[in-house]
């Protein structure tokens, strides 16, 4: 019986060792490996086509806009997201936004204008922040669910 047994762990120790060896020959022959790891560098244009196919990304600010430091910038962070906006010449614009754990960004109308938006929304819910420049040229915002 006890023969038997250790037979029987022998036979599956050996089957699973063949069926391990014969999967590493098959993905060394499809050029594949374990880790997925690939065995040669992403060239600098390689990286950037596939960061921007894996996340959406908001617009990066423009010359102009970006050169004036001192425009008023605020931060609002809500259930939904993080927005982060700028007053300049009496007008509004998102410089970055991004949603909370488990929201998506739904849609964006960044400026410069008089007002600009966000929406943030989960399966459970949509959260719109709407942006202006306030009388003391600060950024404000609203929130509507």
């Amino acid at each position: 019986m006890r023969r038997r047994l250790l037979l029987a762990v022998a036979g599956w120790l050996v089957t699973a060792l063949v069926a391990t060896v014969a999967g590493i020959a098959v993905l060394s022959l499809l050029g594949g490996s374990l880790t997925g790891a690939s065995d040669h560098a992403l060239a600098p244009e390689e990286v950037r086509a596939e960061l921007a196919a894996a996340s959406p990304r908001p617009p990066l600010p423009s010359s102009s806009a970006s050169a004036d430091l001192s425009a008023p910038t605020k931060v609002f962070s809500t259930r939904g997201g993080t927005v982060i906006a700028l007053c300049q010449d009496g007008l509004i614009r998102l410089r970055s936004w991004s949603p909370a754990q488990g929201y998506s960004v739904d849609d964006v109308e960044p400026g410069p204008a008089h007002k600009a938006e966000v929406e943030f929304e989960s399966d459970q819910s949509e959260l719109k922040v709407e942006v202006r420049c306030g009388s003391d040229g600060l950024p404000v915002h609203t929130v509507t669910s």
